[in-house]
């Protein structure tokens, strides 16, 4: 889990960078952005290896319609959360929080 970006002149940066963990964990990423982002372009991609990136969470705290409900997404400003509850061995991957001015929907 790990990532850190820039859209315009906003840096996005992902802690922690890596996270171990067991199946029904509760896991927090959270995303820092160095000035304020608008909550409805902000938004979750996941990948994992060998697969295609896919959005999971848009605008904050959307779900995508293919998006289980275990993951959510909070936040506003500049500190932003995404959470994965009782996570499952399927979630392993990267995990990228974006700010677009629009989002991308990607089918494996």
């Amino acid at each position: 889990f790990y990532d850190s970006d820039s859209f315009g002149d906003t840096i996005m940066t992902q802690t922690p960078k890596a996270i171990s963990f067991m199946p029904g964990d509760t896991i927090n990423i959270n995303c820092k952005a160095s000035s304020s982002a608008s909550t409805s372009r902000l938004h979750w991609y996941q990948q994992k290896f060998g697969e295609k990136i896919k959005l999971l969470i848009y605008s904050t705290s959307s779900l995508h319609s293919e998006t289980p409900a275990r993951f959510s997404g909070s936040g506003s400003e500049t500190d932003f959360t995404l959470t994965i509850s009782g996570a499952q061995a399927e979630d392993a991957g990267d995990y990228y929080c974006k700010e677009y001015n629009s989002y991308t929907v990607t089918h494996g």
